[in-house]
């Protein structure tokens, strides 16, 4: 197996999947991830590749984005498979893209490298000036309100609720975006988060004055 070979097959397969997906994940989303890894990767000893692929194709089982989980994971094990990866490296990219989710704070800590960097690359592209960008899109095409000071933030919430539950995309920085930088699980990420936290939090500052109507 020729692994740059192979990432770039897997490149263009999610390119062509992703490309035209309006809900925030889309192909720059991934690509972003991917480069945002390839930046943690340098600060830490793991598996390029395992950590690239599982970039690549995090979002393509995501409930957000499919229907039927299962099939999608069933194709990207197709796919490696006839990239002709080992079994236990797909083994190992599934098992990443199938945990390292938010889920509205329910998932469990990550326990190897690989599957943090990846988590953490996707948890760095829900922060910052993009962060806020794809919040309104991802609330735009759930049909939510910007924000409603009726309904109330979530402290804790199950998965159902977290995904169905009514929410705001305002509340979606508190219910979510704002605890990120906490969990991060690599000393760069963490760097990177807190850049980052600190804008969004000035821009919720500037939101609520502008919606209080003062000057």
């Amino acid at each position: 197996m020729d692994e740059k070979t192979v990432l770039v097959n897997i490149e263009e397969w999610v390119k062509a999947e992703l490309l035209n997906e309006k809900s925030g994940h889309d192909w720059y989303h991934i690509k972003r991830v991917r480069d945002i890894a390839g930046e943690i990767l340098k600060y830490e000893e793991a598996d390029s590749f395992i950590v690239i692929a599982a970039a690549l194709l995090h979002d393509i089982p995501d409930d957000k984005v499919t229907s039927n989980v299962n099939t999608a994971l069933e194709r990207i094990r197709k796919l490696l498979e006839s990239n002709e990866v080992d079994n236990k490296a797909i083994n190992t990219i599934i098992n990443i893209i199938t945990t390292m989710a938010f889920k509205g704070g329910t998932g469990k800590k990550l326990s190897y490298i690989e599957a943090q960097i990846v988590q953490d690359a996707d948890r760095l592209d829900a922060l910052g000036a993009i962060g806020i960008a794809r919040t309104f899109q991802y609330g735009g095409t759930k049909g939510q309100a910007m924000y409603d000071p009726e309904i109330p933030v979530r402290d804790s919430m199950s998965f159902e609720e977290y995904r169905h539950g009514e929410s705001t995309s305002i509340n979606h920085f508190y219910e979510k975006l704002l605890l990120l930088k906490d969990k991060m699980n690599t000393p760069a990420a963490v760097k990177i988060a807190e850049e980052r936290e600190a804008f969004m939090k000035q821009f919720l500052e500037t939101f609520f004055k502008e919606w209080k109507g003062e000057l």
